[in-house]
């Protein structure tokens, strides 16, 4: 481990500590993820052909991946029904559901700075328009 010339430490710290919370953003905010949750979250207890039909840009392939991960990772609750034909259903389990402020919290802020999100990258692209119109 070394120091700079300014004093601060050269080790290099792994993705965990240098954000702390980049396990949970890999776990929650893929890009399926969020929308399984919130639907699960918002509608309850869903059959696999219920959720495919809510979240409708999601492929049955990536739906069932995404299920199996979330199960694995105890964010849902697959229930198996040995009926004919036979019924599986998925809803969100206590740990998915603890998520809710979380979500509420990011809906707030969605709500309160999209539009500036919106503003600011209409600003940066005007003025990258006029930065590439000017001659070398």
């Amino acid at each position: 481990m070394g120091v700079n010339a300014s004093g601060t430490s050269t080790a290099q710290v792994g993705a965990e500590q240098a954000c702390p919370i980049g396990p949970v953003v890999d776990i929650v905010f893929s890009r399926w993820t969020t929308p399984i949750l919130w639907t699960l979250n918002e509608f309850g207890r869903q059959r696999f052909v219920h959720l495919e039909r809510k979240i409708a840009t999601i492929t049955p392939k990536v739906l069932t991946q995404r299920l199996r991960q979330m199960e694995r990772d105890g964010l849902v609750v697959r229930t198996y029904y040995p009926e004919v034909p036979p019924r599986v259903e998925y809803e969100i389990s206590e740990l998915g559901r603890s998520l809710a402020p979380l979500f509420s919290a990011l809906v707030q802020w969605s709500g309160t700075n999209l539009e500036k999100v919106e503003s600011a990258r209409l600003a940066y692209d005007a003025a990258d328009q006029l930065r590439a119109s000017r001659p070398l």
